[in-house]
């Protein structure tokens, strides 16, 4: 059987230069729920921001939302 991975899409509404946006990240933590907050890493220099989980998914490498090798983690659930 396939190993199963966590996605979480995630907006920064806080953010004005990515707001409406949403960016795919690998969690691996457990309670990750849509509308719970997190701490991720986002843009090129991965200044960590506080961002809004708005989907969640549970797929294999293969089928992950975004190319794996490419994929950013989750730092903190708030």
């Amino acid at each position: 059987m396939e190993e199963l991975f966590c996605f979480v899409a995630v907006e920064f509404p806080d953010d004005p230069n990515v707001v409406g946006l949403t960016y795919w990240y690998l969690c691996d933590f457990q309670g990750a729920k849509v509308g719970g907050r997190v701490t991720a890493p986002l843009g090129k220099h991965n200044n960590l921001q506080e961002g809004v989980i708005r989907k969640i998914e549970f797929t294999t490498e293969e089928k992950a939302p975004f190319p794996f090798q490419w994929i950013k983690r989750i730092k903190e659930l708030k």
